[in-house]
């Protein structure tokens, strides 16, 4: 389980733990296209957060493929 500090709200060690393991990207986007993206990804059951993380990830599996003999 969870185990927190003395004085540590379960909130507090989240944040440090996604802190430790995640590296963060600040993403800008034109006005109107970040609720574009939430409601796309709504709609597949995703979270915006995993959506860009599949585009990327497809994105980059595509590219791979096109630059190989």
């Amino acid at each position: 389980g969870w185990h927190y500090g003395k004085n540590q709200s379960p909130a507090s060690y989240a944040n440090r733990w996604i802190a430790k393991t995640y590296d963060r990207i600040n993403l800008t986007v034109p006005k109107g296209k970040k609720a574009e993206i939430q409601a796309f990804a709504a709609n597949r059951g995703e979270s915006v957060n995993g959506f860009i993380n599949r585009a990327i990830d497809n994105q980059i599996a595509q590219d791979e493929n096109e630059s190989q003999p």
